[in-house]
């Protein structure tokens, strides 16, 4: 199905649903949820997906795990997406939060091939056995770190949003703590109790995801990493290629 509103669909009853959509650039498609969990992948361009944890960037061979009744937004950058809608008793992960995952061949395939069956497919036939073997495709999916979770203390998220906007990769604890009124020592142990993680690893996590985003516009790696405020290209691409293993410019190949 393609093009097709999930609201007119939502009711079947068939544990998977798959839709085609195409979105304009830019399209922001504004804080919502849905009954069902979501598995969204874009088969061109990038999204960006927002929720209350955190923000992922998901980039053409990735996809997005959404749990049931997850309140999420998602800004696309010339998007055409492949989404699966599963009921909550047979979604294949059990994750509460959003998770990125890597789109093997197979799955994208399937994916591919799922939008062009019938709403109402036959569970006994090989459409059936299609839809199955993608949900075990997903449960089975790798995770890729492309989050960076927001903490619940207001102020501390609102200097993890205003980083996330525009991250500097040079950024030290100390110029946090002393806007937190907290020692160095006091800011860190309050910054992992408030994300899970040590300052640096989530500042180079953020770091990350804005580096995905700019690379898929097709900057320069170069001027990426300047605008991330690495000293050199080669620091930027010993980073990339240590959490990703490959090159910025490997993985601008994908758009």
């Amino acid at each position: 199905m393609r093009n097709t509103p999930l609201a007119t669909l939502d009711g079947l009853a068939r544990d998977v649903l798959a839709i085609g959509t195409d979105y304009a650039p830019g399209t922001l498609l504004d804080t919502h949820s849905h009954r069902r969990a979501q598995f969204l992948y874009g088969a061109t361009g990038l999204m960006e997906v927002g929720t209350d944890d955190g923000a992922w960037v998901v980039p053409s061979h990735c996809g997005v795990w959404i749990p049931a009744g997850k309140p999420h937004r998602v800004r696309m950058v010339g998007v055409s997406t492949r989404s699966l809608y599963i009921e909550p008793a047979a979604a294949p992960r059990a994750s509460a939060q959003c998770e990125v995952l890597v789109v093997s061949p197979l799955l994208r395939q399937l994916l591919l091939a799922a939008i062009d069956l019938p709403a109402l497919y036959d569970t006994a036939s090989r459409d059936g056995l299609l839809m199955q073997l993608l949900l075990h495709e997903v449960g089975e999916a790798k995770t890729l770190p492309f989050f960076a979770p927001l903490p619940r203390h207001a102020k501390l998220a609102a200097l993890c949003t205003a980083f996330l906007q525009q991250p500097q990769v040079h950024v030290s604890p100390k110029d946090w703590a002393v806007q937190l009124h907290q020692s160095e020592r006091t800011f860190s142990r309050f910054f992992r109790a408030e994300t899970g993680m040590a300052f640096a690893e989530w500042k180079q996590r953020a770091c990350l995801v804005a580096a995905l985003a700019l690379l898929s516009t097709g900057l320069p790696v170069t001027t990426t990493a300047l605008e991330l405020g690495y000293d050199s290209p080669g620091a930027f691409s010993t980073m990339f290629r240590r959490r990703l293993g490959c090159s910025p410019s490997d993985f601008g190949k994908h758009f």
